[in-house]
């Protein structure tokens, strides 16, 4: 049976590893064998991965695969772990030093709150982890050891010899030629691998997967979050519209679902808010420059610090940012700048609109009675003050069919 493990090794990674190894144990499959290319991922899925591996009832094999993928950070613990490693020429493997990735401001080093201890005790620890699966998988322990603490990395053909794989392979097809007949330690028993004519069976990620590892990567998931807020503001614009407001709730629910596989600092979040609630009070009480540059700030600086860790793969993208941050403002100044504007308008049509509009008196008016010529026609009026022939008036108020009316100042 064959699987994948493809980008970042996260939560979702993790339970389909854990689906591909039971259904695979069910089976009794020969092998199980999973393609690998990763850059790396979170700590806490990685070492759920590597719990399964070391308890399966079935031999696994970690290939890296196809050539040009790479095998780095949490991969390297994750192929160590397997009871057979194999690699395709054009592949790399290693760079396993750990970064600290973690919420609440705990991400960046010494910039987030990392001190050098703290970064000494996770490469202690990483290494020590390393150093034990490479023990128990007869691996080289120095080179596991020196790829956590010196990040080193290592061709297909380098790892052969060093001891960190054991089958070097252009396919599928050739690797299950060359595992056959090896043995394999299981928990509990050895195993003789008997894969030469094996049937393959591949077990691909379920949509609901799918959906989710795409939703969890870091652009997607900071999309969502933006998009949430646009159709929430929308719909309290717009009362009754409905559809972007379930929309918007569906975004940010979503976009929360990817938070919780990301190291995400919340002081970011906070930040992006805080810029998206500058722009609407641009809009509601203009002060033309001021919260504008502070909603362009605060969101811009919220984008950066979103995710709470240095590492390249797990950062929101630049020119993302910069187009989200642009439209926003662009949104907010414009599109519902403008909504907002036409809803403050004074209505030019209907009752609503004669008032405060200029017109002639057509004859004396007083509390009771008077004509008065407006927009083309002519009205009843009345007025609390005498108001005389041809005199300029302003309407106040419009009852029924007849206007009350004021003399106009001059």
């Amino acid at each position: 049976m064959i699987g994948k493990i493809e980008g970042i090794v996260g939560p979702i990674t993790a339970s389909y590893v854990t689906r591909t190894i039971q259904s695979a144990e069910d089976e009794k499959a020969e092998v199980l064998i999973f393609l690998i290319d990763t850059p790396g991922g979170l700590d806490e899925a990685m070492r759920d991965i590597i719990k399964e591996e070391l308890n399966a009832s079935i031999p696994i094999v970690i290939y890296v695969h196809p050539s040009g993928a790479r095998d780095a950070s949490a991969g390297v613990f994750i192929t160590l772990a397997a009871h057979i490693a194999a690699m395709t020429p054009g592949t790399n493997i290693g760079a396993a030093h750990p970064v600290a990735i973690g919420p609440g401001g705990r991400g960046r080093d010494e910039e987030q709150g990392i001190d050098e201890t703290m970064q000494e005790k996770m490469t202690q620890d990483a290494a020590a982890y390393i150093r034990s699966i490479a023990e128990k998988k007869n691996r080289n322990v120095n080179w596991a050891e020196d790829a956590v603490r010196k990040s080193v990395s290592a061709t297909a053909e380098e790892a052969l010899k060093l001891g960190i794989i054991d089958v070097i392979a252009e396919s599928v097809d050739e690797l299950l030629e060359k595992i056959d007949g090896m043995e394999v330690e299981l928990v509990g028993f050895t195993k003789k691998l008997n894969t030469k004519d094996a049937v393959k069976k591949e077990i691909p990620m379920t949509w609901r997967e799918e959906f989710l590892k795409i939703i969890s990567n870091p652009n997607i998931a900071y999309i969502l979050f933006i998009l949430g807020f646009y159709g929430l503001i929308f719909e309290i614009t717009h009362p009754g519209a409905i559809i972007p407001g379930l929309l918007g709730a569906l975004f940010l629910v979503l976009a929360f679902f990817a938070f919780q596989t990301l190291p995400i600092n919340y002081t970011g979040v906070g930040l992006i808010i805080l810029g998206i609630a500058m722009f609407v009070m641009e809009v509601l009480t203009p002060t033309y420059g001021p919260l504008t540059l502070g909603g362009i700030v605060a969101m811009t600086l919220g984008s950066l610090m979103l995710l709470n860790t240095n590492v390249p793969f797990l950062q929101i993208s630049k020119s993302v940012i910069i187009a989200v941050v642009g439209t926003t403002a662009a949104f907010f100044l414009f599109a519902l700048g403008a909504v907002i504007r036409a809803m403050k308008r004074k209505p030019a049509t209907g009752k609503e609109g004669l008032i405060g509009e200029i017109g002639t008196a057509e004859g004396d008016i007083n509390s009771t009675e008077g004509k008065v010529f407006i927009h083309g026609e002519y009205w009843n009026a009345e007025s609390s003050e005498m108001i005389k022939e041809g005199e300029k008036v302003e309407v106040l108020e419009v009852e029924r069919l007849k206007l009350k009316v004021k003399k106009k100042e001059e």
